[in-house]
């Protein structure tokens, strides 16, 4: 075909915003009345299109949430001038710069600046955003450059700014590229690198025209990431005509089918084809950020389907309400609320082979330097390769379905199927999911404004049908592993793998040196000890004595404790040696003292003897007129067996008498024992009641007198020993 076509959309949308004169404004954050329009440039002095064309949301849209967190940031949004006597309502679109400063600063500080910075956006209100790449690289440095100045009142370099973009539209600089594809928005390659193979399920997502909400803390990519999708279909940045009211419907009512084709010019063949798929109609709205004020919007009846963006987190408490699918941009992850809609959404074998080759091709080409073009400076992976190929995609969906209704209206006729064409290609992008799209305003429209025949144009196949092959499942593998971020799990676990082994072997290292520490220590305080032992069995040995090895403390006490106990009776026995007890001048005397010793023999170890002679033999005066002491070491009467019956039982061992002669004069076989004493006689009827009774005893073996003392209190008789 050769004949000339037209998009009568396009032109209408291009009469509709040719007279509109591109405007700026500032926008000022008041302490008090919080944001509000401080100036205008490019209208008349004392006119205010704000309240002219109902813009009352214009400042808080100017001024995000969350801009104060940056130097600088960028917002983008959409207006709707009302109908006016120059042409009916259209959609114009906003792009502002926030920049903030110390107040200190200021040359000329107002008396209404109460606060530490100032804030303040330059917005510049054009009537397509196929310009805003450029436009913001300009907006940037007018806006610092104004900063710059440290005085807000010279706004020269903004009026200048105006002028120069009304001075452009006036001579149709922009006229002139409005045929022309001007994409802004993030780089397509960070786009498919970032979400992969859920980029393909964005797109899908847009043409079946749910309630689509974006959430992200930076401004500025939460708005290029929603333009960037909507360029993914050919021709839609050039008709955005209604996209800032749900009640605008000017593109449908200007649409006519084409009923020509230049194969030679693409604009003619996408229009020919039905491009683009107008998602945006009655009904639908688009905000690449949309403030809080306008979520009554929102929720509204009248609308249907959106597709906005916003920085506040109160929206993701709500997102049930206010959205069916939620992309979060801080998280990189997307939540399908609706279930109809993830079922829709499942890729189908072919639609995943051919996002996995485009995503394997942005990632070999990746370049972190210059994210935007690939490290081979090739065409594969370029931008214009992505999208291109999202056109292709595009055009093999609408030709397959045009197909698929063909083979449903002769179904009869076998001869109507195309013979190299095997069974209904549109299957190949999901059942589920054409089913859902032919429920659409959008497929409404473009079924309704083309031919039946697309399919004889572009050839109804999906760019990767077919069966699975072998480079299908190694890219699939490849891509799942991809997903996995094993490398950077891995690197992670690595360097957790290699702190915890150098802590653990320095913990051991630790544990080791303080073991042999102590062993050594130990051995030290060993051998000391040994050295000592040995120098003092040396000079025990010089000294004479006779070591026989070291005892136990416990055996070294008791001895010395016996030692000491019968070193004192030695000492006590040698004293009274020498103060002559064993000189006494009557032999009755030492008869009896020597009868009266053998009746209280106690002995350690040896036989025990009693004499049955009665203790009342002595006297009082006896024992004065021999001149035996009054004191002798002997226990009370009441301490030994005195009474009959113990001297009839001990009466038996008196045989034994001769035995004691052969003991060694040791501790323990002493004939008698020195504990034992001798009750003295009666007293005579001289002696008053309680006055002392004394008594002479004499020793066994030596004949020494022991001298007692007896005492009778009350008719009670008591020993006392000397």
């Amino acid at each position: 075909m050769s004949n000339s076509g037209t998009d009568v959309s396009s032109e209408s949308g291009k009469a509709e915003r040719s007279g509109f004169v591109p405007l700026v404004a500032v926008v000022d954050f008041h302490h008090h009345r919080g944001p509000e329009v401080e100036k205008w440039f490019g209208v008349a002095e004392g006119r205010d299109p704000a309240a002219e064309w109902d813009w009352s949301l214009l400042p808080f849209m100017a001024l995000s949430d969350g801009a104060h967190a940056a130097t600088e940031d960028f917002s983008y949004f959409t207006l709707l001038r009302p109908a006016t006597d120059d042409g009916p309502a259209t959609s114009l679109f906003g792009i502002s710069c926030t920049r903030q400063m110390d107040a200190a600063q200021l040359i000329v500080r107002p008396p209404d600046v109460t606060r530490s910075t100032v804030q303040k956006a330059v917005v510049v209100i054009a009537d397509t955003p196929q310009f805003f790449g450029m436009l913001r690289e300009r907006l940037s440095v007018v806006t610092n450059a104004w900063f710059a100045q440290r005085e807000f009142t010279d706004t020269e370099i903004l009026k200048r700014f105006q002028e120069s973009l009304a001075d452009e539209k006036e001579r149709g600089q922009m006229n002139e590229e409005l045929d022309r594809d001007q994409y802004l928005g993030m780089s397509l390659r960070e786009l498919v690198r970032e979400f992969r193979w859920q980029t393909l399920v964005l797109l899908k997502c847009c043409l079946l025209q749910p309630k689509m909400l974006f959430f992200g803390s930076r401004c500025e990519r939460l708005c290029m990431m929603q333009f960037s999708l909507i360029s993914l279909i050919p021709g839609l940045l050039r008709n955005l005509q209604d996209c800032a009211g749900p009640d605008m419907n000017s593109y449908e009512e200007n649409l006519s089918q084409p009923t020509s084709l230049r194969t030679s010019d693409r604009n003619s063949l996408l229009a020919y084809m039905g491009l683009p798929l107008q998602i945006f109609g009655k009904g639908s709205l688009f905000g690449p950020y949309t403030p809080l004020q306008q979520l009554d919007l929102l929720a509204d009846f009248g609308t249907k389907s959106y597709v906005v963006g916003s920085t506040n987190s109160l929206l993701l408490q709500q997102k049930d309400r206010y959205s069916d699918i939620l992309i979060n941009l801080d998280e990189d992850t997307i939540s399908i609320t609706s279930p109809s809609l993830r079922n829709a959404l499942v890729l189908s074998h072919a639609d995943r082979r051919w996002i996995d080759f485009i995503t394997q091709e942005v990632n070999d080409t990746w370049d972190e330097a210059n994210p935007q073009r690939p490290k081979t400076m090739g065409y594969r992976g370029s931008e214009e390769f992505i999208r291109l190929q999202f056109e292709e995609y595009l055009l093999s969906l609408i030709s397959s379905v045009k197909y698929r209704n063909y083979l449903a209206q002769n179904a009869r006729n076998p001869k109507a199927t195309l013979p190299h064409i095997e069974g209904d290609p549109s299957r190949d992008f999901g059942d589920e999911w054409i089913e859902f799209w032919t429920k659409t305003d959008n497929y409404r429209l473009w079924n309704a404004n083309t031919d039946s025949h697309l399919f004889d144009i572009v050839e109804p196949r999906h760019p990767c049908a077919g069966g699975l092959s072998m480079d299908d499942v190694q890219r699939r593998i490849q891509q799942q592993v991809q997903d996995l971020h094993l490398d950077e799990k891995f690197a992670v676990g690595k360097e957790v793998l290699g702190r915890n082994l150098a802590a653990g072997r320095e913990k051991a290292s630790t544990l080791f040196n303080k073991f042999y520490a102590d062993m050594e220590t130990l051995r030290e305080a060993q051998r000391k000890r040994a050295e000592e032992a040995k120098a003092e069995q040396l000079e025990a040995e010089k000294n004479g004595f006779n070591v026989d090895g070291p005892k136990s403390p416990q055996a070294a006490s008791v001895g010395a404790r016996a030692g000491a106990y019968l070193g004192s009776w030695t000492s006590w026995a040698d004293q009274k040696r020498k103060q002559g007890w064993g000189r006494s001048s009557t032999g009755n005397s030492t008869s009896t003292s020597t009868s009266k010793t053998n009746s209280g023999y106690w002995g350690f170890g040896g036989s025990r003897k009693r004499n049955t002679m009665s203790y009342d033999t002595l006297s009082d005066s006896g024992s004065e007129k021999n001149g035996t002491p009054m004191t002798s070491p002997t226990l009370s009467s009441g301490g030994f067996a005195s009474t009959d019956k113990a001297r009839t039982e001990d009466g038996s061992h008196e045989q034994n008498d001769g035995s004691d002669k052969d003991r060694p004069l040791t501790q323990h076989s002493f004939g008698e024992s020195v504990l034992d004493g001798v009750s003295s006689g009666d007293e005579s009827g001289s002696s008053k009641p309680g006055s002392p009774r004394n008594s002479t005893a004499v020793s066994k073996r030596d004949g020494t007198a022991v001298p007692t003392a007896q005492t009778d209190f009350g008719g009670k008789k008591e020993t006392v020993t000397a």
